[in-house]
């Protein structure tokens, strides 16, 4: 049976931020990004989770996400809070070609071997495969601000409340349960999922989640 522990805040607070930017849901944005900050989240840490899901719902949702934590901040400073910045990323001195440290980062992630012919869109589109490696698994993967897991929940945060990209939220479901998140943990994705977008997107969610599940039995 799966006694795993909940989500931590932190983990919990990622989530909602995320789901919430991806849908351009501003104002409860803002209730997210001053929970987090009151869970202690750093300023480096949640710029960096606005920052990574800009690669699965695009810039301007991005933007408007760092827009609205900077009026936030700014609110936050007139009110006498002081939050914490936080470390920055760690400067990458590898001279290995990002294509191939992008390669390993994605073993990492899945634990499958990146061997063997291109396939599907990797095949059809082979540039996107290249920026995929070079500028996702290793330009924004391999920034030691935020864990490979909180990159992970951040990602499916914005697939399951985007909607429509079933096949890519199960590899990264997949992935979840790779890094050591669990079935319970993940049914909470969902449950916040509900709570900060709403049930159609959650039960979508729930289903991919499922089927990921018995393809593992």
């Amino acid at each position: 049976m799966d006694q795993s522990p909940s989500l931590s805040v932190k983990q919990q607070s990622i989530v909602a931020i995320a789901a919430l930017t991806a849908k351009g849901e501003l104002q409860k944005l803002s209730l997210a990004l001053n929970t987090g900050l009151d869970a202690e989240m750093t300023v480096n840490e949640i710029k960096e989770v606005l920052v990574h899901l800009y690669a699965y719902c695009g810039f301007p949702r991005s933007i408007r996400g760092l827009q609205t934590l900077m009026v936030v901040l700014d609110e936050r400073k007139k009110k006498g809070i002081t939050d914490k910045m936080g470390r920055e990323a760690t400067p990458i001195a590898s001279r290995e070609p990002k294509y191939e440290r992008g390669k390993k980062v994605l073993e990492k992630l899945t634990g499958q071997p990146e061997a063997g012919p291109k396939r599907g869109y990797s095949a059809f589109s082979p540039e996107i495969d290249v920026f995929l490696k070079e500028h996702l698994f290793a330009d924004i993967f391999e920034r030691d601000v935020l864990s490979f897991t909180d990159r992970e929940l951040t990602t499916i945060s914005v697939l399951s409340s985007i909607g429509g990209v079933e096949p890519m939220l199960q590899s990264h479901l997949g992935i979840c349960l790779h890094l050591g998140l669990t079935k319970t943990q993940l049914e909470q994705v969902m449950s916040l999922i509900e709570t900060n977008i709403g049930k159609a997107e959650a039960e979508s969610g729930r289903t991919v989640l499922a089927q990921v599940m018995a393809s593992r039995r």
